[in-house]
Order: C-alpha cells, then structure tokens, then sequence
C-alpha cells in the first residue's frame, strides 16, 4: 500500500495538523450536531492553508531552480567559440590578404596596401569581437576553458 492510498498518510507527516484534528473531533463531541459545519469549515481552512503554503513553497523553489538553470545557460561556451574555427579564420583572411595586397598595392600603390590591412584587421577584430564581447568592455571573465 502507497503512502497515497492511506487515508492518514498526511497526517502522520504533519503533527500539528493531527493535532488540530484531534481537537475539532474532541469539540465536536462537546458542542453536539450544531457545530459540525462551523468545526468542518474551520478544520478544512487550516488545511487550506496548509497546502498553499506546501504550493508557493514548491513553485518558489521550482521558480529559483529555473532562474538558476537559465542563469547557468546563458554562461556557457559560445558553440563557434572553438579553436579550430577561430585558427581556420585566421588562415583564411591571411591566405586571402596576400593576392589582396598585390592587387591593391599594384593599382593604388601604398594608400592600397594600407586600405587593405586595415580592412583585414578590421575583419579580424570584428570576429574576435563577436566571439567575445567582453573584449571591448576590458575585462575578461576568468574561465576554467583552455582553448
């Protein structure tokens, strides 16, 4: 038998609710029939009560559960954030800015060149930012990832 299909099985969990039972069955056999429905209605309110406290209890806690687990979420590693991807980016624009510096250097000469570094820093910076935006704001979370 489930502690569900006993009839006392709340009872013996919560002493002060026994209690309180015990009392308005006690009254009940002083006061007589006329106050059955006033001992009842007082009775069943503390048990009310009971579970509304048991229920915000249980939603609270769920309540902070969730806020935990969203607040741990949003501090995981970024999925692009990897070492492979951020080395293969860093290949690709230096592969790519050799036949870009030739041509811009043989068309406009030094301000060329010049143009194009900037651009492929700037490519650069932008991708390192998006991967880490706290770059810009200076400060770096310490983490316990080792790239």
């Amino acid at each position: 038998m489930s502690t569900l299909d006993s009839p006392d099985a709340g009872l013996k969990k919560d002493a002060d609710l026994r209690k309180d039972l015990d009392a308005t069955v006690r009254a009940r056999t002083e006061l007589g029939d006329d106050y059955d429905s006033a001992l009842i209605d007082s009775f069943l309110g503390k048990v009310e009560q009971r579970i509304d406290d048991a229920v915000d209890r249980r939603v609270r806690r769920q309540l902070a559960e969730q806020q935990m687990s969203t607040a741990r979420s949003t501090r995981r590693p970024k999925d692009a954030d990897t070492w492979t991807e951020r080395f293969g980016f860093a290949v690709i624009s230096l592969v790519l800015a050799i036949p870009l510096t030739a041509i811009c250097g043989a068309l406009a000469g030094m301000p060329g060149t010049i143009a194009t570094w900037v651009g492929i820093v700037g490519v650069n910076f932008a991708q390192a930012v998006r991967l880490n935006p706290e770059l810009l704001s200076g400060r770096r979370e310490r983490s316990g990832r080792h790239d």
